[in-house]
């Protein structure tokens, strides 16, 4: 990758991405403003990740209902969501300082129960090691491309490149909500990027392919999607529900 900052920027600035990234924007701070009207528990934020674990294993071939997995009965794979997204926020000030090791941390914490350990958090090989160190310089790039789109981009690098041995659609699902973490856009994590994913899974994953398959104007679709997924984010917010209790 030439300029990390610079292939952002470019991509911030094709047809129709500044106008859906604006919007997504917006839709997910109407959501979050609630959160100013009233104290928000770590109840709240715990909800949210239950949530988009819930809706990461679905993606990853889960059969479990939420109502399961909130029981702590899921299947393998919700159950090695669920414990990834136990230690989610806590790698948020990594992310900016040391992305790849976050990255393994990630992917370390996920793959525990069915890898051996000299597979955990290591790249597959040479070049998913390349690949993994294209979305570090993507992290931490200084940039004008909204946090929401350098996210969108994370993910679907590590998803559509699969680095890891395993788990990587989990991965790349958790490692776009911890850019918006730990770039500000959801500083509580309380939005569900995940689950905005899984309410439009057809579009998800065609575009994945998309992005991974079909050059310049994949990439293009995928952003333009991202930006209705995180509508969809906000709107499977906890913070929602409780808007109108």
């Amino acid at each position: 990758m030439s300029d990390p900052a610079a292939v952002l920027d470019a991509l911030a600035r094709l047809e129709g991405v500044p106008s859906a990234y604006a919007a997504a924007r917006d839709g997910v701070d109407v959501v979050l403003r609630d959160r100013g009207l009233r104290r928000t528990s770590p109840e709240t934020t715990a909800e949210s990740l239950l949530r988009g674990a819930h809706a990461s294993a679905v993606l990853e071939g889960s059969g479990s209902s939420l109502a399961q997995v909130r029981a702590g009965e899921g299947d393998e794979v919700a159950a090695d969501a669920v414990r990834l997204s136990s230690v989610l926020l806590g790698q948020a000030p990594t992310l900016l300082r040391s992305p790849l090791q976050a990255l393994a941390q990630l992917h370390t914490v996920v793959g525990a129960r069915s890898l051996p350990a000299d597979r955990l958090g290591r790249p597959r090989d040479a070049d998913a090691a390349g690949v993994l160190r294209q979305v570090a310089q993507l992290v931490t790039a200084t940039t004008q491309a909204p946090a929401m789109l350098v996210a969108a981009v994370v993910h679907a690098e590590v998803a559509t490149a699969a680095p890891f041995a395993s788990h990587n659609g989990l991965v790349a699902r958790a490692a776009e909500r911890l850019v918006l973490v730990a770039r500000g856009v959801d500083e509580k994590s309380l939005v569900v990027p995940e689950a905005g994913h899984l309410a439009l899974r057809a579009a998800y994953e065609s575009n994945l392919r998309g992005f991974r398959d079909g050059g310049d104007a994949g990439v293009h679709s995928w952003l333009l999607y991202a930006a209705e997924a995180y509508a969809a984010a906000a709107e499977a917010s906890p913070l929602r529900r409780t808007a109108t209790d």
